[in-house]
């Protein structure tokens, strides 16, 4: 397995002194954001789309480290129903620059659809009151499932051979059993994000998720998380901003600091990648909001180092 890192993670430092520590650090690949949720600090997508050079001062600033791209990433709500067709052009322009420069693995969200006549995004979680199922089955069938068959397409001819889904509560497909229903509907070429960190506060198992899914781990995010005492009291359904980290029921933290088992619980981890014969990146996304984010990445890359060891 590789060490690589979702360029977000040190979003406060400038493209090539992102790059620069990422080289010293002993990563390997980069995941790059292109935009939608995230700010994309360190692109211009629509230059990338026009400009063949600039493009090869993109990729050139990245191989001269001894980096390389292992995926583009475009998370956002393209299922939105005032904002998606925004996110789906940023979705597709993404492919677009992928295609260009070889690479062949989009990251993204499935997206999370109104209910009908809706102006605002439902993430269905229950099965009663009794209206609230068709309204999900209507999420699928009348929107989601016909635009992946689109996009899936799409995908397929600008040389993507992998989209990676997040597991991503707030999304259509948030679980193994979404994950699975979409890809039966729309192919193979749909696969997981593996990032343990939202299954953890979800109350899945990680561990247990990988082993589902086999073959359709297509990337991994290595983030964790760490649920605390007010969990118990008030469960872990948590509406606080980010940065109320002490009164929070969970948060993101560096790997090792959350999950119970610290280091040894990743060493399980990669095992069960290993298991379901997966052998590529672990993708460090830092996002905990009570350490730097050089410190945070330097310490989640020793700790992967011990665990691939």
């Amino acid at each position: 397995m590789r060490i690589g890192m979702i360029m977000d993670s040190l979003s406060q430092m400038s493209f090539t002194e992102a790059l620069d520590a990422a080289a010293s650090l002993g990563i390997e690949t980069l995941e790059v954001p292109m935009g939608n949720w995230s700010p994309a600090p360190h692109v211009n997508l629509p230059e990338l789309v026009a400009s063949a050079d600039a493009r090869r001062t993109f990729s050139d600033a990245i191989t001269s480290r001894g980096l390389r791209i292992e995926a583009l990433n475009a998370s956002g709500n393209q299922l939105h129903p005032k904002s998606g067709a925004q996110h789906d052009a940023v979705i597709r322009d993404t492919m677009r620059v992928a295609g260009e420069l070889g690479v062949t693995k989009i990251v993204m969200m499935s997206g999370l659809p109104a209910a009908p006549g809706d102006s605002q995004p439902n993430w269905i979680t229950a099965c009663w009151p009794d209206e609230i199922t068709p309204i999900l089955e209507w999420q699928w069938t009348e929107v989601a499932i016909p635009y992946w068959l689109g996009l899936v397409e799409f995908a397929k001819s600008q040389g993507i051979e992998q989209i990676a889904l997040e597991l991503h509560p707030n999304q259509l497909v948030f679980n193994v059993r979404t994950a699975n229903r979409l890809r039966a509907a729309v192919g193979d070429i749909v696969g997981v994000n593996m990032d343990p960190s939202h299954l953890m506060w979800m109350g899945a198992d990680p561990l247990k998720a990988i082993d589902a899914l086999g073959s359709a781990v297509f990337h991994v995010h290595a983030k964790d998380t760490k649920i605390t005492e007010i969990a118990g009291v008030d469960s872990c359904y948590e509406t606080l901003p980010w940065e109320f980290v002490d009164q929070r029921a969970w948060n993101y933290v560096t790997l090792g600091r959350g999950h119970a088992g610290g280091a040894a619980w990743w060493h399980e981890f990669v095992e069960h990648l290993r298991g379901v014969g997966y052998d590529g990146v672990l993708s460090i996304e830092h996002e905990d909001m009570a350490q730097s984010q050089l410190a945070g990445v330097e310490e989640s890359v020793a700790l992967l180092k011990g665990v691939i060891a």
